[in-house]
């Protein structure tokens, strides 16, 4: 499945998979030292290395994964009236008449602490394809939020 983002989220993805990449060879460096000193089984520097190599190549494999599925989006040709990639949208949450503001984004550009949500997190699944007027329910542990579309401006 394709994965929409922006050239900017690709190239910070890239360079995320860079990184951990160069990191690599110090985590087997820090195994072969941890191997030499002796019994494995009592060994916390081992066990530590190899956890953090197993958790590393998890990471470059996720992310290696989500950059041959990226589909870049030409931030110039996103707009129209319903909620899609790119869209700010402002709603107003239904139980606690809170205006709230999300911008959907791609991998790589998700920031919740500044309402940057991906469009494949429940939140944007929910409000993909809605229009201002609409009346969106989230799923949520707890049952269901319900939030009323009040505008989708695109930057």
């Amino acid at each position: 499945m394709a994965t929409p983002m922006t050239q900017e989220g690709l190239e910070k993805l890239k360079a995320e998979l860079l990184e951990l990449e160069t990191r690599r060879p110090k985590i087997l460096t820090a195994i072969k030292e941890a191997r030499e000193k002796g019994d494995l089984s009592e060994n916390a520097e081992y066990h530590a290395a190899r956890e953090d190599l197993a958790m590393t190549e998890e990471k470059i494999a996720d992310l290696r994964y989500k950059i041959s599925q990226a589909t870049i989006v030409d931030k110039s040709k996103i707009g129209g009236n319903a909620v899609v990639f790119g869209a700010t949208v402002k709603l107003l949450d239904m139980g606690s008449k809170d205006e709230e503001e999300y911008t959907l984004v791609g991998e790589g550009e998700a920031d919740p602490l500044a309402n940057r949500i991906l469009t494949t997190s429940p939140m944007g699944q929910a409000l993909l394809t809605h229009k201002v007027g609409d009346v969106v329910e989230v799923p949520v542990p707890k049952g269901k939020l319900k939030f009323k579309v009040l505008e989708i401006r695109f930057e």
